[in-house]
């Protein structure tokens, strides 16, 4: 299994267009690295890819990406595109694939329906972009070689769609984690989570490679740098700090922090908070990062 980090940020990227926060003014300045919106690519073969969460820089992040750059005049090596929930940072690419290339579009059928109830995305046409709705715990193929199961995790739903009352710690077909095989390789992806009871712990124990939700170091950081008024667990997010503590004794092979809000000072590789994670075993995301199982 090959995989590439396209995206290692949380919504906004870093920098992020209207923050100047000292993590965006040194991505700004070239004294640590920008990171494009949460995204990753994957492969059996190393020809036919699927990517995982269509961020709003996926132009960006494929001209960046040889590997899923076109064989012939418009052939791709893009098979599918699966979302894991309907956050705007992870479906808004998908107006960018809008060019009649076919590839099969997977997700829940909560997920696919909101996407299906916004007009604007009418323009990726379903005659070359089928939808394919996905039962939770039932295994699929992803790309040749490649099986997928999506698995509910704690989260909510959607900014637009949130009511008076936000429940964030809601299970079902809005947040998912992504349980990927290749051969005898297993790795998981969950890029958004706010919470790790003990069935997830079981369910990531023996991993070749976790890849996890590391949106904010602290919970309360946004309100206390000043950026905003909501916790991350307000969000749906569990902070890394406490993921390091909860995860660890379950045993796994890599382990890899992704979706970085601009806040969270794991963004800089020079912060005390980076070097407490690469000593507990984490690394933390990059663009362009790849890893072989």
């Amino acid at each position: 299994m090959r995989i590439i980090i396209l995206g290692a940020a949380a919504g906004g990227g870093l920098p992020q267009w209207n923050c100047g926060c000292a993590n965006c003014k040194a991505a700004r300045d070239g004294r640590i690295p920008p990171m494009s919106q949460s995204s990753i690519a994957l492969s059996a073969n190393g020809q036919d890819w699927a990517i995982i969460n269509a961020s709003p820089d996926i132009r960006t992040q494929l001209a960046a990406t040889p590997a899923l750059h076109p064989s012939g005049l418009r052939q791709m090596p893009l098979r599918s595109v699966l979302v894991t929930n309907g956050d705007i940072d992870h479906v808004a690419g998908l107006l960018t694939l809008r060019e009649s290339q076919p590839f099969d579009l997977f997700g829940t059928e909560t997920i696919l329906a909101a996407l299906d109830a916004n007009p604007m995305l009418s323009a990726v046409n379903p005659d070359f972009v089928p939808r394919r709705p996905i039962a939770l715990d039932q295994p699929f193929d992803l790309a040749p070689g490649l099986t997928a199961t999506l698995f509910a995790v704690p989260g909510k739903v959607p900014l637009y769609l949130e009511g008076e009352q936000v429940e964030t710690g809601l299970m079902g077909e809005n947040t998912v984690g992504v349980e990927l095989m290749a051969g005898d390789r297993r790795a998981l992806y969950i890029p958004g989570c706010a919470d790790l009871p003990g069935w997830l712990k079981a369910r990531i124990a023996a991993a070749d490679l976790l890849m996890f939700d590391g949106t904010l170091w602290q919970d309360g950081e946004m309100i206390a740098a000043g950026l905003g008024q909501k916790t991350g667990r307000r969000m749906g997010h569990l902070s890394a700090s406490d993921s390091i503590r909860a995860l660890a004794q379950v045993p796994t092979g890599q382990r890899i922090f992704v979706h970085l809000n601009n806040s969270n000072p794991l963004t800089d590789p020079a912060s005390p908070q980076s070097a407490e994670a690469r000593d507990s075993g984490w690394q933390i995301g990059r663009d362009g990062m790849e890893i072989t199982l």
